[in-house]
């Protein structure tokens, strides 16, 4: 039976263990996380004091992205002792909601992490398409000549993901933007840009992996297949075409005397975003 693999936030039951009769001392949540990591890849581990009429001790809520991981996981570490003197209790969560839970986008740290795990670090690439300043001025019901201060940051970004192995190319398009408070300070300026292209880069890289489904067979292989719930016009659009999706307000650097490399060199996807 084959499973499929989105990159969300794993929200369904079947994907989560609950863990119970844990012993307090430190560097509990990095025991279980090497306890059980070993099963597969985890998106969380999260510790809990146990309420008062339980006793002391802790329990324990742990997020896999497979729900097979978290099956073979809850059936090999249930009765055990692994890290502790006492046998640890590990079951699936079968909690019923009274609400259909949100689903949300992973980040683009996740998303990175969650490629790896499943296409190896080889097996996927991204790169950015362009990165466009979006920027002006706040202040459309201001008074006429009334000198503004408060500028407002805005960058749109456009990235591409390719899955060569499996013939897959998606794109994601993000805009992001932030206030300045005070529009005359050139550091503050520059400080907010460099925060809100990373935030731009790292939202286009999480929507264009919101479009690959990961399919996990059982002999472990992975097959991967464009999501066409998730199509965009975007995919379709050539780069020209995606470089001019906005009209282009570029943030003139010259009279700040820094480089715009400066301000690039700090982009990375390895920096946690919201998505």
């Amino acid at each position: 039976m084959a499973e499929l693999v989105e990159f969300r936030v794993p929200a369904g039951r079947a994907q989560t263990l609950l863990v119970w009769g844990l012993e307090p001392g430190p560097g509990l949540e990095h025991a279980l996380f090497s306890a059980f990591s070993k099963f597969g890849l985890l998106y969380s581990v999260r510790t809990h004091r146990n309420a008062a009429v339980a006793g002391p001790g802790y329990y324990a809520v742990i997020k896999f992205y497979s729900a097979g991981d978290a099956s073979r996981a809850q059936r090999a570490c249930n009765g055990q002792k692994l890290f502790q003197k006492s046998p640890l209790k590990v079951c699936v969560c079968t909690k019923q909601k009274g609400f259909q839970q949100q689903v949300l986008a992973l980040s683009s740290n996740k998303c990175q992490e969650l490629a790896n795990h499943y296409l190896g670090f080889n097996g996927w690439s991204s790169r950015i398409i362009t990165l466009q300043n979006a920027s002006g001025f706040d202040g459309e019901n201001e008074e006429l000549g009334k000198t503004l201060q408060k500028r407002s940051v805005k960058y749109l970004c456009a990235v591409e993901v390719t899955v060569p192995n499996h013939g897959v190319r998606t794109r994601g398009v993000a805009l992001s933007q932030a206030d300045v408070e005070n529009g005359e300070d050139p550091l503050e300026i520059v400080a907010a840009t460099r925060r809100v292209q990373k935030l731009a880069v790292g939202k286009a890289l999480s929507s264009a992996f919101q479009k690959i489904l990961l399919i996990v067979l059982e002999n472990g292989k992975v097959a991967v297949e464009y999501n066409p719930s998730q199509e965009e016009p975007t995919d379709t659009l050539t780069e020209e075409e995606l470089k001019g999706l906005v009209q282009v307000n570029e943030l003139s650097l010259e009279q700040f005397d820094l480089e715009e490399e400066e301000i690039l060199s700090d982009l990375s996807f390895d920096d946690e975003l919201p998505s």
